[in-house]
């Protein structure tokens, strides 16, 4: 069975898998409408009394956290940690050393199968919402960004995967990684553009955060489609964030080579 082949068997059985659960992510999605309910209230009251907050005014900041919502969707790490532990500490991960399988290649191709149940299903609550959104959902007409937007949104799926990927294998060294990742989730909600849009954060703190892979995941590909950075800052944040891209697989091989060792070795 050839490479191709194998990686789409895995990402049919996750896509039959999720579907199983699309009631689930249904729900998720019309909650999320709640939020966005509430972020329009919180904004709405922000802007009260004026046009602009850091040079940017509402129409720029809502269809952002549109956008976001439906980036979540379709690129955002769910579980993806927990089900690795899960697969190190019961023991299944035996079965991806007897076959040659590539274990990173079999959980992205998983990946790939829930969000895209998660994403198409996350888009309908917002279809049925977009006589409400649609004055609101204004986006810039450029072509290049969605020229660029598309592999940014492409290389944050890839960050968010391999971030959720190696804090899972972190289950070879600690019987229990739910700190790390509620620590990891606070840092991303934070740096990630995810509580409110980085530009409007000082530029010192915006500067930082752009040398950090978390600025990649979510803020970056959105402030693309939405117009918050120019071309010259979305070629310098494509650089960047293929650099993250390349470090966090190298990580992601380093902790699974090493987690190995010392799998084989306790058991033996």
């Amino acid at each position: 069975m050839s490479a191709f082949a194998k990686y789409r068997h895995a990402f049919l059985v996750g896509l039959q898998s999720n579907i199983i659960y699309r009631w689930n992510f249904g729900i998720r999605a019309l909650f999320s409408l709640f939020h966005l309910a509430f972020v329009f209230i919180l904004w709405g009251a922000a802007y009260k009394g004026q046009t602009q907050i850091g040079g940017v005014d509402l129409n720029q900041t809502l269809p952002y956290f549109i956008l976001l919502l439906v980036m979540q969707f379709f690129i955002g790490a769910f579980n993806e940690d927990y089900q690795i532990s899960e697969e190190i500490r019961n023991g299944l991960i035996n079965q991806f050393l007897l076959k040659p399988v590539n274990y990173y290649g079999y959980r992205f191709s998983i990946f790939l199968a829930a969000r895209s149940v998660s994403g198409l299903l996350g888009l309908l609550p917002l279809l049925v919402a977009l006589p409400l959104l649609k004055d609101h959902l204004v986006l810039p007409s450029e072509g290049w960004r969605l020229a660029l937007g598309l592999p940014a949104m492409v290389m944050a799926g890839l960050i968010q995967f391999t971030i959720a990927y190696c804090f899972g294998l972190l289950s070879f060294w600690f019987l229990e990684i739910q700190s790390f990742i509620i620590l990891s989730l606070a840092v991303e909600t934070m740096l990630g553009g995810q509580m409110f849009p980085l530009d409007l954060m000082p530029g010192w703190f915006f500067r930082v955060s752009q040398f950090l892979p978390y600025y990649y995941q979510m803020y970056f590909p959105t402030a693309i489609f939405t117009g918050r950075l120019n071309q010259a800052q979305a070629f310098e944040g494509l650089a960047l964030q293929a650099f993250w891209v390349a470090a966090l697989l190298g990580l992601a091989h380093l902790l699974w080579t090493r987690g190995l060792r010392r799998h084989t070795a306790v058991g033996g």
